[in-house]
């Protein structure tokens, strides 16, 4: 059972639910003692960092940062647009270096005026309805997602967890396996694991990726539509049009990433994979999904 460990955050996240992701079993409330004890059978060995999450915990953790997510953005009530969203992204995963995750990657569109996108441990992405406006193409938005895939196959949330929080979670997990827990050791548990997630959480929204994490991002999710066969000079594009946004403010991606000017001066040239043809199918999709 030692991969459900997370589920003990989970429980004290809270949720208000997800229109096509799947996390509508996350509900408010704290783990019991008994819960805690079966949680952490199996658990043989304290684990000290990031590097020793499972998928599984990845996914937990992730799911938990989805919730704390939905708390500050509402999401959009448009299940075509969702699903169009969610088959770009299925598109740009499928040609990354991770494919698959623990229980796939899961997409929501955001009712926000804000330009941003967000990528939670574990498969979870969301983009705002400010960000779809300023996209124009569906190349544009294979860039824009196949960057947050690279947020992901990179793990970049998991790195941004406080080790000392993880090791002081695993330090209690790792115990006694069969023992009841105490009421101060329920508190210290669930409230590293909250702390954990509130990293992840400020991250995302408040603070930001550091540089080097953003233009990781960039150079892979490049990659990663080149080789789904959209056009990787699309993502340059888009960024020289934020650049001409970003005067206008509104905080969102223009606060939490680097200037889109130096983004693309770190992604430097890229071309479309030989052979590559534009689409008016992907026109024609991307102007019925995308009516902002």
């Amino acid at each position: 059972m030692r991969r459900l460990l997370l589920l003990a955050f989970v429980a004290s996240a809270g949720c208000q639910g997800l229109q096509n992701l799947d996390v509508s079993a996350m509900t408010g409330g704290r783990m019991s003692n008994v819960n805690l004890t079966k949680v952490a059978k199996g658990v043989n060995q304290v684990r000290k960092g990031f590097s020793e999450i499972s998928e599984s915990e990845e996914y937990y953790i992730g799911r938990a940062v989805a919730a704390q997510v939905l708390t500050r953005y509402k999401p959009l009530n448009d299940p075509g647009l969702n699903a169009y969203a969610q088959k770009v992204t299925q598109a740009v995963a499928l040609a990354s270096d991770r494919p698959s995750t623990y229980k796939g990657y899961h997409v929501q569109v955001l009712d926000s005026a804000e330009v941003n996108a967000f990528a939670a441990p574990g498969g979870f992405i969301f983009v705002t309805k400010g960000m779809l406006e300023l996209v124009k193409s569906e190349d544009e938005l294979a860039g824009v997602l196949a960057h947050e895939v690279a947020h992901i196959a990179k793990k970049h949330g998991l790195k941004t967890i406080q080790t000392s929080r993880l090791t002081s979670a695993f330090t209690i997990l790792g115990s006694e396996a069969a023992k009841n827990y105490t009421p101060q050791q329920v508190s210290q548990l669930t409230t590293a694991f909250e702390g954990a997630v509130d990293d992840v959480v400020n991250k995302l929204v408040v603070n930001g990726y550091s540089r080097d994490k953003e233009y990781e991002a960039d150079k892979f999710g490049a990659q990663y539509a080149k080789a789904a066969n959209y056009d990787p000079g699309a993502l340059k594009i888009f960024l020289e049009r934020m650049e001409k946004a970003e005067g206008s403010g509104g905080g969102g991606m223009f606060k939490t990433h680097p200037s889109p000017e130096k983004r693309e001066s770190e992604l430097g040239a890229v071309s479309p994979a030989p052979g590559y043809k534009r689409s008016s199918e992907r026109g024609r999709r991307f102007s019925e999904a995308v009516q902002l």
